[in-house]
């Protein structure tokens, strides 16, 4: 992929990951408060305490839902962290040792002499 479509597309998922980034706080939130709600349901030895976590889990699940949109915005940083690396990565280049080319050149000299 040439740089321009690099530039181009780092810029466009770099918008679209700004542009969802409340959503993308919110389903963190929303994650953190299912899976506190979760962890102290399976501790909690009284029937009030598993339906008070039950019901902190399921705000939470509800909330989760609501910030859906939050999984375009990390898709667009999983493109950006893409790109990222295929812009930073090393150009293959032949080696001269392991050109076939120049191995048979080689050998053929050494047959001659």
């Amino acid at each position: 992929m040439n740089k321009f479509w690099m530039i181009t597309l780092g810029i466009v998922a770099g918008i679209v990951a700004l542009s969802n980034l409340g959503p993308i706080i919110g389903l963190a939130v929303s994650g953190l408060i299912v899976y506190m709600g979760l962890h102290y349901y399976l501790k909690s030895v009284s029937t009030a305490a598993r339906v008070w976590w039950a019901f902190v889990g399921i705000i939470g699940a509800i909330s989760a839902i609501s910030n859906v949109p939050a999984i375009i915005g990390v898709a667009a940083l999983v493109a950006l962290w893409a790109i990222y690396r295929k812009w930073n990565e090393e150009p293959v280049t032949v080696s001269k040792i392991n050109d076939p080319f120049t191995n048979f050149e080689r050998q053929w000299d050494k047959l001659t002499k």
